[in-house]
């Protein structure tokens, strides 16, 4: 929000108060979100009404069911093998595209293709994703590994090319001044500029798509969300506590490393 009122304040004082525009902002925030909230159409009695439904539903899930810890393991060791070779795939993908993409290395043509694949990319659900490849692959992990690396590229891309347009001008144009070529200068002064970061974003991908492969499991793209799916349709809902705390356990220790990893990074 600061640097949005930092860019328009050579224009604002040339025209009026910077303080009153910044009220005018504030009160335009204000009228959009009492416009969504209309929209909602939120009904507060419908809420209290609902709330013995829900601990209803959470009192079914204690205590969980601790004989199928096997199974949530094994399901789990798929979700982050699907994981790691989906963040992967998308990565790779990605570089070229947000090389592509990046205003200080493309002409505005091939930008505005590279950019028009990746807001496609990033419009489709990832279910929708992963119906498709569980139509062309069947069920299993292979269908969703496949999903998580085409939803990966949508946001990876975009990270990568935020990344590279961020770069160091003074280093590009010397390189320029050299004639070095296109590749050249993305090889040379744009990647050890932003691999720190990159490998940062990278993380936190296969971090996120841990969690976006138990959704997959709706669908029937394999790993633990599979079986979560599949325990709560039978209405076992003890079991499906239980693959829900071997999620959380994991997760969380994945976050603790990738942040630690990611801080590395950065000092780097």
């Amino acid at each position: 929000m600061m640097k949005f009122f930092d860019r328009i304040r050579p224009y604002a004082s040339n025209r009026y108060n910077i303080w009153a525009f910044r009220v005018l902002v504030i009160i335009g925030l204000g009228w959009a979100y009492i416009w969504s909230l209309q929209g909602l159409k939120i009904d507060p009695k419908l809420i209290q009404t609902s709330l013995p439904y829900m601990t209803d539903f959470l009192l079914r899930l204690w205590p969980p069911d601790l004989s199928i810890v096997d199974v949530a393991i094994k399901a789990l060791v798929e979700t982050v093998q699907m994981s790691l070779w989906g963040t992967t795939i998308g990565a790779i993908l990605s570089i070229p595209l947000a090389l592509l993409s990046a205003q200080n290395l493309s002409p505005l043509w091939l930008r505005w293709l590279a950019n028009l694949m990746q807001n496609t990319v990033r419009s489709v659900p990832s279910i929708i994703l992963g119906l498709f490849f569980v139509a062309a692959t069947g069920l299993g992990a292979p269908a969703g590994t496949l999903a998580l690396g085409i939803y990966t590229i949508g946001y990876l891309a975009k990270f990568y090319q935020e990344a590279i347009e961020s770069v160091d001008k003074r280093s590009l144009e010397s390189l320029q001044v050299g004639r070095a070529s296109w590749w050249q200068i993305a090889q040379y002064g744009i990647m050890p500029q932003v691999l720190p970061l990159c490998l940062g974003y990278t993380l936190y991908m296969f971090e996120y798509n841990i969690r976006a492969a138990s959704v997959l499991g709706v669908v029937g793209a394999g790993g633990i969300g599979f079986e979560l799916v599949s325990y709560i349709r039978g209405f076992e809902y003890n079991k499906a506590m239980t693959m829900m705390l071997v999620l959380l356990v994991v997760v969380t220790s994945i976050d603790a490393i990738s942040s630690q990893l990611r801080n590395k990074f950065k000092s780097d």
